[in-house]
């Protein structure tokens, strides 16, 4: 392990360098990523040199055992007291801090919210998520771009999508994806019955350009005129985009933003996700069958967590995780929710590389 932290320490240092480096700087784009892994680094090379000064200490009051002085021998045995406890303190946040990350979790993220089955009140819940998100993503001090929105009849959202950017904003959010499912009594209920609806949640990484083995040339840009349901309203300039992979033929296509510009930006981010699954999905499929996450695969089909509003009651049915705060949750305090599903992922590595060790 010491092998590993005095590695991870050297590569630290290199970083710390680079980001005084009048090129670099000037390099936005760059910085910000050489910034982002320092940071991610920082942490784990703050706990690994406390670390090795405990060592040295405990070290140092051991010496201080052998010698003849009684008063010295007992200030060393108090030392000692208080310096072996800290050591195995460190010691396991440093093997938690060395499981393998997913190297998506420091990535910026396209987050999207879509109203399900219940009609408008699905719609009102949808825009009471995004409310308790963008209250989350404002607690982070991680900064929003909407992308794309369509207000509900009634209130809320039929779907809402913004980009978000920050510090390690994927690895908070990826265990949102999913179906989220809310009991309550609607304002528009006369008999005071509790009904059931539901909203998806989609987190996607951003995807560069870097991130997909794709190439520029390979794909094949069309603008297209876009219409409303029942061609109500036709668009008087082309502001669909539809993107084709040529190598793969993989198509995607987007109406929902405001311009083209935006619309290709999100055919772009949907495109290079799906490429990059592909890609992945490949390179991991001899791996994917032997285990399966905790937390679920995210995909949209999984109920992941019900909030009901009778009992002030929110449950997340991955980790079996029951509160009794939904009023504080709903004003953005997730982060009880997000650390549980956090142990839960780092407890099945742990498992899986004492498996393979």
């Amino acid at each position: 392990m010491l092998d590993k932290l005095e590695s991870i320490r050297s590569n630290f240092i290199n970083l710390e360098e680079q980001m005084s480096d009048p090129g670099i700087v000037n390099d936005q784009a760059r910085y910000t990523k050489i910034s982002k892994e320092y940071f991610k680094l920082k942490e784990v090379v703050d706990a690994y040199l406390e670390y090795k000064k405990v060592l040295e200490n405990i070290e140092g009051a051991k010496e201080l055992l052998r010698e003849k002085d009684e008063e010295l021998r007992d200030m060393a045995k108090l030392e000692l007291q208080e310096l072996e406890p800290r050591r195995d303190q460190l010691e396991g946040q440093l093997k938690t801090l060395l499981i393998p990350r997913d190297p998506e979790d420091g990535k910026d993220i396209i987050f999207e919210i879509r109203a399900g089955t219940g009609g408008d009140e699905a719609s009102l819940f949808a825009g009471d998520l995004f409310r308790m998100y963008t209250k989350y993503f404002e607690s982070q001090g991680w900064k929003t771009e909407p992308l794309y929105e369509n207000e509900g009849t009634v209130g809320g959202y039929k779907e809402v999508s913004v980009e978000v950017r920050g510090s390690d904003v994927y690895g908070k959010m990826k265990f949102e994806s999913g179906v989220h499912r809310v009991q309550r009594v609607p304002d528009t209920e006369t008999k005071g019955r509790v009904h059931t609806s539901a909203a998806t949640v989609a987190v996607m990484p951003k995807m560069e350009m870097e991130d997909v083995n794709i190439n520029r040339s390979d794909l094949k840009i069309d603008t297209f005129r876009s219409s409303g349901a029942g061609g109500q309203h036709v668009n008087k300039t082309e502001s669909g985009v539809r993107l084709t992979h040529i190598p793969t033929g993989v198509v995607v296509e987007c109406t929902e933003g405001r311009s083209q510009h935006s619309n290709k930006e999100i055919a772009e981010q949907r495109l290079y996700q799906k490429i990059y699954e592909m890609q992945k999905e490949k390179m991991e499929s001899s791996i994917a069958a032997k285990r399966k996450s905790l937390v679920g695969s995210g995909d949209r089909s999984e109920k992941i967590r019900t909030y009901n509003f009778p009992q002030n009651r929110i449950t997340d049915h991955r980790i079996e995780l029951t509160l009794y705060n939904l009023d504080q949750v709903l004003e953005g305090d997730i982060t009880r929710i997000i650390e549980g599903l956090q142990i839960a992922e780092n407890a099945e590595k742990m498992q899986a590389m004492q498996e393979e060790a």
